[in-house]
């Protein structure tokens, strides 16, 4: 690529014409994600093109601009995005946006750009570069509902819906402030558990308002009470599981589990082709066993970072892995009010 051309997402309607176009796209593409990421943490998205101006937009490799005191200068693609492909017209074509991540490396004095894909598209490069690896989950809903539940392993994931029907466990579904903040006060019990501040609630009420009907919210309650309930979105043909949460003194009704169920039902009513559970850490074997039991895919996400030198292991800009350690001490004694302060005030530095 001689010039490196550039796209400003949110304003160019060009961008979200290729997103609904290109087979590659996902939700996380999207003008409607995008503009969340900016209203939330004031990230800047931006697009490579090697369409020069005036031109149709055929390809795009699409990235949010992240200023941190903490973690530094750098371009990410994209922010708190499970995957995001370069959508290419050939798959050989990603060594063509190379010269565009070296140039803004040095420009923009960036520590490193990283790219959040399934597959290695760029090559070899003279650049460092470091991967990280997850585990990527997707379920065809293409069979019909008697074959999908059958998929499904038995004890696990069958008997826990069926379980949760007998129990007279209840699904709600919607976006209403109501049932954002039911959502919130189980999210905030899930993260306080797994040690780490929760996302700032105005994340998620962004969300509701840049996705509106293609958000939907599912709690499953016993009575009153609430015991779980996750958040998807729906983009072009595919259901997208992006966060659950649960009270787990209530995990024996089955909760979850009918609450997936009740999701892939929808799904298939509203003649969607894919569940797209999301991604996984490899040491996480409790949530890839929970994806696997849906008779779900397995496949492999690779994150690719580009610096101009080696990145260190001990780097302070390794976010997530210095928040888990501060927070497996500290988050447990925090008052409510308190771990929400925190995750707001620290969620737009580790991207």
């Amino acid at each position: 690529m001689n010039h490196a051309y550039t796209v400003h997402p949110l304003h160019d309607p060009e961008w979200a014409e290729l997103v609904d176009r290109h087979p590659r796209s996902s939700i996380f593409h999207t003008v409607a994600w995008l503009r969340a990421l900016h209203r939330t943490y004031g990230y800047e998205p931006i697009a490579y093109t090697t369409s020069a101006p005036g031109q149709a937009l055929r390809d795009g490799l699409v990235f949010c601009r992240v200023a941190s005191w903490i973690t530094g200068r750098r371009l990410i693609s994209l922010p708190f995005s499970d995957h995001c492909e370069p959508l290419l017209e050939n798959a050989g074509d990603g060594r063509k946006f190379v010269s565009a991540i070296e140039q803004a490396l040095f420009a923009e004095r960036l520590r490193y750009v990283e790219i959040r894909g399934t597959c290695d598209l760029f090559g070899a490069t003279c650049l460092s570069r470091s991967t990280q690896t997850y585990c990527f989950h997707t379920l065809d809903l293409e069979p019909d509902l008697a074959t999908l539940f059958h998929n499904c392993h038995r004890s696990s994931t069958q008997r826990k819906i069926l379980r949760a029907q007998r129990e007279g466990v209840v699904c709600e579904t919607g976006r209403s402030p109501k049932l954002l903040d039911v959502f919130y006060d189980l999210l905030l019990m899930t993260r306080r558990r797994h040690r780490v501040p929760p996302q700032p609630k105005a994340w998620f009420r962004n969300l509701i308002d840049c996705f509106a009907d293609a958000l939907d919210i599912r709690v499953a309650f016993k009575g009153k009470q609430p015991v779980a309930a996750i958040l998807t979105l729906r983009h072009k043909n595919t259901l997208v599981y992006k966060y659950g949460c649960s009270d787990t003194r209530f995990n024996n009704l089955g909760g979850t589990q009918l609450l997936f169920w009740r999701s892939i039902q929808a799904a298939r009513h509203e003649g969607l082709s894919f569940f797209d559970l999301g991604r996984s850490d490899l040491d996480n074997k409790g949530l890839i066993a929970f994806k696997d039991r849906w008779g779900s895919a397995r496949a492999t996400l690779t994150y690719s970072r580009f610096a101009v030198s080696p990145l260190s292991d001990k780097d302070p800009l390794n976010a997530r892995g210095s928040l888990s350690r501060v927070g497996t001490s500290i988050v447990p004694l925090l008052p409510s009010w308190l771990l929400r302060a925190v995750g707001s005030a620290v969620y737009r530095h580790i991207a």
